[in-house]
């Protein structure tokens, strides 16, 4: 059946179940040109077309999977494609700090050209935090500030890790589990002023309990990076497939390495005080597309 036709008689609903469920026996049998794709992420993670929040953008529908991207810095940034044959979705990461007004994706055609998808990314103020920690985090010693350069370009490789989205969790959508039980003590987007300094916006969600409380994978992952660093501490960042990152900071212990293939709820450490902080929380940030997003559009309410 022509692509053309294919595409038609998905549309109509006393067709389409007959022909989805023959395209999954033709999958079977190694045709994934006709095969049905994964099913979308369905409401995970929410929309919320702000800095610092998740784009959903329609690219319509097609035989495969779009490829999908975002140019950063000069270069292109591959992003997250869920669906099937009928409509697929992009779902793009937008950096907090995006200026309000049009922002643009781009898709490779058939034909090896690129077309351009508009969207709009609406204004959003976030609360401002003043806080008290060490001198010697914010006024960083030549040392200390060798000791960040370093661990900066490390963190750079690890987050253009993207891999392929596993088929169980795309049919699933991304829907995390809270990685510690605790009060949220820190929203993300907050603009931080340390000791009077003003610096980055909070790129995460802090979460207060106790040193020692248990810290849990939020989604199935892969562990590709732990470490002990500067302004973070005792870290795990975890790859969740499709350009979907997640880390977990100021950890008391971590209980896995590198390479090791969690489930959500296998336990990656515990909550500590290391790294710059002002008492005992777990950090919790999520990346999509190499952009920190908000991680309670990931979580229920």
């Amino acid at each position: 059946m022509p692509v053309s036709s294919l595409l038609h008689a998905l549309a109509q609903p006393s067709r389409r179940a007959h022909l989805l469920g023959g395209l999954g026996a033709l999958a079977l049998l190694g045709w994934p040109a006709l095969a049905r794709a994964t099913p979308g992420a369905g409401p995970w993670p929410r929309a919320a077309a702000v800095p610092g929040g998740v784009a959903r953008l329609s690219l319509g529908p097609g035989p495969a999977r779009p490829q999908a991207f975002v140019v950063q810095d000069g270069a292109e940034v591959p992003l997250m494609v869920v669906g099937d044959v009928i409509e697929w979705t992009a779902v793009v990461g937008i950096p907090l700090s995006a200026p309000p007004g049009e922002a643009r994706t781009g898709v490779r055609t058939t034909d090896g050209g690129v077309r351009d998808i508009a969207y709009a990314v609406a204004p959003k103020r976030y609360a401002e935090q003043h806080l008290k920690v060490a001198p010697r985090t914010v006024d960083l010693s030549p040392e200390d500030l060798a000791r960040f350069e370093r661990e900066r370009a490390h963190q750079q490789s690890v987050i253009g890790t993207f891999t392929e989205l596993p088929p169980a969790q795309a049919a699933h959508g991304w829907k995390m589990r809270v990685p510690t039980p605790g009060r949220r003590s820190s929203s993300f987007g907050l603009r931080r002023v340390f000791n009077g300094q003003a610096r980055n916006p909070h790129s995460g969600m802090d979460i207060a309990a106790p040193t020692g409380t248990p810290v849990v994978a939020p989604l199935p992952g892969r562990v590709i990076d732990t470490g002990d660093y500067f302004f973070n501490g005792l870290t795990v960042w975890l790859d969740h497939g499709g350009g979907l990152l997640s880390m977990v900071c100021h950890l008391s212990a971590i209980d896995v390495k590198t390479g090791d293939l969690l489930s959500t709820g296998d336990r990656v450490g515990a909550v500590g005080a290391t790294g710059r902080v002002t008492g005992p929380h777990l950090h919790w940030g999520v990346m999509l597309n190499r952009a920190m997003v908000d991680p309670a559009l990931f979580v229920d309410a």
